[in-house]
């Protein structure tokens, strides 16, 4: 009896035996295939057509009996495909460098770069949604008591023109009995001037569809004023910023503002001696003041990048507007002939803090002051540091000019 035990061990040991051979063979054979062909790509590899009918379907049908033959052949397919499937996605992944920044994964029709300020339905066909597109922008810092002066100004402006009002009090709802005043995008936010609301609400490409932007001050009187008119002579005299002329019963700051009797337009004057360097630079020529600028398109796109985040009061941008047009003496001007009246009520000046026993409007004068010249700061460091990268030499140090 001992000795079929004996016979039955020693096949089985034989078994394992060519078995571990058999492994190790494996091993060593793989070991240098890998040594042999180390940047071997497997989606280069191509196994014949017939690789599938070569294999005994009829062993692994035995073998794993709860799968058909039909079971096998569906696993084996569905395998190729999701192969070629990897390899066509990773073909039309969308990457387009050209689409704005953020947006380099969506096909380029898709993408809406620019936006508007129309007001649109909740309901309805899109495309119906506006009877008319206003082709320019009207933006006025306000508050309350400045209203009726504010509801006569629109009244100046035809259905071509859009409305934005800056609420530096928070009093919106206050306005809701105005008929156009419900069609105006209004934005709220305390004791914020124009400039910082025209940098947060007003970025070029929001503003876009609006050929000219005016943003103006809330205590201009415009009984002298016709926007439609005023909108034809700037085009007809090549000016992408301008105001009209102002008219005041004190003394203007700039002479150049003043409105002219004998013009349509000018675009430079003679200030008072030793005011003007050039007679094309600032304040003589190239120059309109922050109280009612008008922009074209091209040059809000400039401005726009100009205006500091920190420097609320926008002093001493309008002595730096000429950099964002060329020939700048030509380009910004005065409209005489559509004048408007500058009634001086300080009512922004009053939304101040009094401090150190000084009134709310003399701590707003004085910041007004330090951001004018913080801003002159800036942009010579800006223009210096520019130059100095270039290898140039800064034309307001060079003594040939």
């Amino acid at each position: 009896m001992g000795t079929p035990t004996r016979s039955s061990n020693t096949r089985i040991g034989n078994e394992m035996m060519r078995l571990l051979l058999t492994t190790f063979a494996g091993v060593v054979f793989g070991i240098f295939l890998g040594v042999s062909f180390p940047t071997l790509p497997l989606t280069k590899v191509n196994l014949p057509s017939n690789l599938f009918r070569l294999i005994d379907l009829t062993y692994i049908e035995d073998k794993y009996s709860g799968f058909s033959t039909q079971d096998l052949l569906n696993v084996l397919s569905s395998l190729r495909s999701c192969k070629g499937r990897s390899h066509r996605h990773s073909d039309t992944k969308i990457w387009v460098p050209s689409n704005p920044r953020g947006a380099e994964r969506l096909p380029p029709h898709i993408v809406a770069s620019e936006s508007d300020l129309y007001p649109r339905r909740l309901w309805g066909l899109p495309r119906e949604d506006l009877i008319i597109k206003p082709r320019y922008l009207v933006c006025f810092a306000v508050g309350y008591e400045q209203k009726n002066n504010i509801d006569a100004a629109v009244k100046k402006f035809s259905e071509n023109f859009s409305f934005m009002l800056f609420h530096y009090d928070g009093r919106t709802s206050e306005w809701d009995d105005l008929e156009w005043s419900k069609g105006a995008i209004h934005v709220s936010t305390l004791k914020q001037t124009k400039w910082w609301y025209a940098k947060r609400f007003l970025h070029p490409d929001i503003v876009a569809p609006y050929d000219y932007i005016f943003i103006w001050d809330e205590d201009l009187g415009l009984e002298n004023f016709d926007a439609e008119e005023y909108i034809k002579l700037v085009r007809q005299h090549g000016m992408d910023i301008s105001q009209p002329g102002v008219a005041s019963n004190s003394e203007l700051s700039w002479w150049m503002t003043k409105r002219r009797n004998d013009s349509e337009v000018h675009k430079e004057t003679e200030e008072r001696p030793g005011w003007c360097t050039d007679p094309h630079l600032p304040p003589c020529a190239g120059f309109v003041e922050i109280m009612a600028p008008v922009f074209s398109r091209e040059a809000w796109r400039c401005v726009w990048y100009m205006i500091q985040n920190d420097l609320v009061h926008g002093w001493g941008l309008d002595l730096a507007l000429r950099k964002c047009v060329e020939p700048a003496h030509e380009k910004i001007g005065v409209v005489d002939s559509q004048w408007i009246v500058h009634q001086t009520v300080p009512s922004l000046g009053n939304q101040g803090q009094a401090e150190k026993g000084k009134a709310p409007w003399e701590g707003v004068r004085e910041r007004c002051k330090r951001e004018w010249t913080t801003f002159k700061e800036r942009m010579a460091a800006a223009e210096k540091d520019y130059y100095k990268a270039k290898g140039i030499i800064d034309p307001l140090n060079s003594t040939s000019h």
